[in-house]
Order: structure tokens, then sequence, then C-alpha cells
């Protein structure tokens, strides 16, 4: 795992993790922004980015190298965590690790509970469809697509667009087989989650999968001060991977709030 950095390390810690398939560059340009008063750290999760050889274990096997992270390099404190999909349960996870771990947390469009099927038909598809899916020639297809037929609010930027072409096309599918077993199939959110002291926002987009709407209740009634956001119009995470612009418009007023 390795992490990128972003602003003076004597402010106060932000973390932001990105989602399975992606990379570091998906809070890029929230992290420039919030980089004029926080410090704030892009990890490349293991399997992902330049850590494509790297084993992708777990939510749990993630959550402790982060805690190692923060412990040694941030005091055993956060200021604000925040992650999409995959990197929002690893949010989780860590705000059930430790109650006074943060005092802010974003979670969108995480799951907490087990779904099986929907792992098994990712993993199918993967085995079936994965270089068509994810080679350099898709990638660019893909692109173009989002270009065609994306509003220009949430097409890629040049740089972001490269680091796309750059990460995507080398992304194992073992990566991918491991985190739908793990984060489709096997995780449960824990009942220690209610402990914790964090304020906490979770975001959705109003057309994400039940599964999704379904985790957001049920991590409001095991932490009842989380403050749940539907992105209205929007789908699984468009906020946080396409709209930062607007993702900041709704974040920084929460983080700046006391």
């Amino acid at each position: 795992m390795k992490f990128h950095e972003f602003g003076d390390c004597g402010n106060p810690h932000i973390m932001l993790i990105h989602g399975g398939g992606n990379s570091w560059w998906n809070y890029l340009r929230q992290a420039r922004v919030l980089s004029e008063k926080y410090h704030v750290i892009l990890p490349t999760l293991d399997g992902h980015g330049e850590e494509y050889l790297t084993e992708y274990i777990s939510t749990e096997d993630t959550a402790d190298k982060l805690m190692e992270y923060i412990e040694k390099k941030c005091g055993g404190h956060l200021f604000a965590l925040g992650g999409v999909s995959l990197g929002g349960q690893i949010v989780m996870e860590l705000l059930s690790r430790k109650k006074d771990l943060v005092q802010k947390a974003v979670i969108d469009g995480s799951i907490c509970y087990p779904q099986p099927a929907m792992a098994r038909y990712c993993i199918a598809t993967i085995r079936l469809c994965g270089r068509l899916m994810f080679g350099k020639t898709a990638c660019r297809f893909q692109l173009a697509a989002m270009n065609r037929f994306f509003p220009s609010s949430m097409r890629y930027p040049k740089e972001i667009a490269g680091y796309y072409l750059q990460d995507m096309p080398r992304l194992r599918k073992e990566t991918l087989y491991a985190v739908y077993r793990t984060y489709m199939m096997q995780y449960t959110l824990k009942e220690s989650v209610r402990s914790t002291n964090a304020e906490v926002m979770y975001l959705y987009g109003e057309k994400e999968m039940k599964c999704v709407r379904e985790s957001a209740r049920m991590f409001g009634e095991l932490v009842p001060h989380c403050r749940i956001y539907e992105a209205k119009g929007y789908n699984h995470g468009y906020l946080s991977v396409y709209l930062p612009e607007e993702w900041l418009k709704l974040i920084l007023p929460f983080l700046e709030e006391r």
C-alpha cells in the first residue's frame, strides 16, 4: 500500500479512500482543494494502481494496514476520513475499531451486509469478459463514451484520464475476485461501530441499488447521529468519482461545522 500526501503535514489530517478498481486519483481533485487547509492522505490500496502486483486480501486486512499508518504517521487520530464504494466500507470498518479515531467521516455508496448473488455474478462476468472490460482498447472506448454521453461536468479532465488509461488496463482479475468476495460476499458491519464518536455523513445516489440504500439505513440504526444524504438523480459514487465540485460543496460545510 502506498500513500500520496497533499498539504502541510502539520494541518489536521484527512484520509480519502478510493473505490475498488480505481486508485488514489479517485479523490485527487478534492485533495488539491482540501490541501489548502488540511493535510490530505490518499492511499493506493493493495492490488490497485501502482500497487497492482500486491495481493488484495480483504476489507479487514486493509483496515489493519491503514490503522498502522494512522498510528505511526498521524498520532493515532485523523480529523476526517472518507471513502467511496469499497473505500466507504473500509471507513465503516475503521470506525468500528477505535471510537475516537476521527471527528468526521463520509461514506459514499457502500454496502455493509453480504450480497453473495451479486458477488457471484460479478466474478462470473470478469471471468468471461475481463479482457474486454479492462484492456487498453476497452479503457479508451470507455473514456470516449464518457466524453460523448456524460455532461461536461462529469467528464474526466486530461490528467485523470491519463491515470485511468495507465492504471485500469493493469488491474488484475485476481484483485477483482478478492474485492468481490470480501466487499460483496463476506463483509458484515461490526456492532462495535455503535461506539464511534465521529460525526458521520452517509451519501448514496438516488439510482443506487437497493442494497446500498438498505446499508445506509442499517448503518443509521447503529449510529443514530449519522446524517443520510440522497443525491437526487445520481447513480453509484457519482459525487466522489465524477462530480468533485458538488462533493466539495456538500462536504466542506460538514467538515467546517463545530
